[in-house]
């Protein structure tokens, strides 16, 4: 449980902070990609804050499972879009399909988690 707190606290304060940035970037497309990437970022915090909750439950192994995959995603498609809007290098967005996939992957985990709620 403690390490979806802390890394669903640090999502959000870094979406936070990305977010003013994003605020006062004067290129539009750079700015519109790091927004993307602050949208994502803080709902992905939000859904670890769930994971948080689930992982000390039957469910725990699915919980974790999401939890991981929604890590990776916020890794690989925020991550990626934020460095490219923060250096344009868009070769680095290469890596957000990879996010995208697995943030979807992860709420397809958490739906098994829904599954398997009392039968675990």
């Amino acid at each position: 449980m403690k390490i979806w707190l802390i890394l669903a606290g640090l999502a959000g304060a870094a979406a936070v902070a990305l977010g003013a940035v994003a605020a006062h970037l004067a290129e539009p497309e750079a700015a519109h990609r790091l927004e993307t990437a602050v949208r994502y970022l803080m709902w992905h915090a939000l859904a670890l804050v769930g994971v948080a909750w689930l992982s000390d439950t039957a469910i725990r192994r699915w919980a974790m499972l999401a939890g991981g995959l929604f890590a990776s995603g916020m890794v690989l498609f925020c991550g990626s879009l934020a460095v490219s809007a923060l250096t344009g290098d868009q070769a680095i967005t290469m890596f957000a399909p990879a996010g995208a996939m697995a943030f979807i992957a992860g709420w397809l985990a958490l739906a098994l988690a829904g599954l398997r709620w009392g039968k675990a």
